[in-house]
């Protein structure tokens, strides 16, 4: 029980630090006056004393945002807190892009046709997921040989791949490895 206790305690610790880091002031909060109020369709309101400001948020059920702080006088916005915060951390969470890493599938001279085909389905999810993609093919003992077999796999695999993406560096023979890398199309 004293363990229950003692995690409310600090939940509600973390969220008034989260209150703290959020500069933001609402309703009574905010200091100055008068202010400049916006009501919630956007109309000015003109420039009145926080007190009223906060009268007329009230008489609609929302609360009084002060949106632009350093303005001469601030300017206050007659809106749903909650829900503009909602929406600015849907904004930031949107905000980060993806960054592309190099996937890569591995194959053999002597790799099958339905293997093949596997690796290839999932080298285009890498694809579509915006993720550059290295084919490689392995040569081993005397594979080395008949390194005309492991160009044709190559050319087999690119052209598979071709509607999904482009071939960003050629197939080069680097010892016993061949390796070719794939790019996403960018209208794709």
């Amino acid at each position: 029980m004293h363990e229950e206790g003692s995690t409310t305690i600090l939940d509600r610790n973390s969220r008034d630090r989260e209150r703290e880091r959020d500069q933001t002031r609402i309703n009574e909060r905010i200091r100055k006056s008068p202010v400049r109020v916006i009501d919630e369709e956007g109309e000015q309101l003109g420039i009145i004393p926080t007190e009223e400001a906060l009268t007329k948020a009230r008489a609609v059920g929302l609360d009084l945002v002060e949106v632009a702080p350093l303005a001469a006088p601030p300017v206050c916005r007659i809106m749903d807190y909650g829900k503009y915060k909602y929406q600015q951390n849907k904004k930031q969470h949107k905000s980060h892009s993806h960054h592309a890493k190099t996937k890569e599938i591995r194959l053999r001279p002597k790799t099958g046709d339905h293997d093949i085909e596997f690796k290839v389905k999932q080298a285009i999810t890498f694809l579509k997921h915006k993720d550059k993609v290295q084919v490689s093919i392995q040569f081993r003992g005397r594979e080395m040989a008949h390194v005309d077999e492991g160009h044709r796999v190559m050319k087999q695999v690119i052209a598979l791949l071709e509607e999904f993406g482009k071939v960003e560096s050629t197939p080069k023979q680097m010892g016993r490895r061949m390796m070719c890398t794939i790019a996403p199309k960018t209208g794709a």
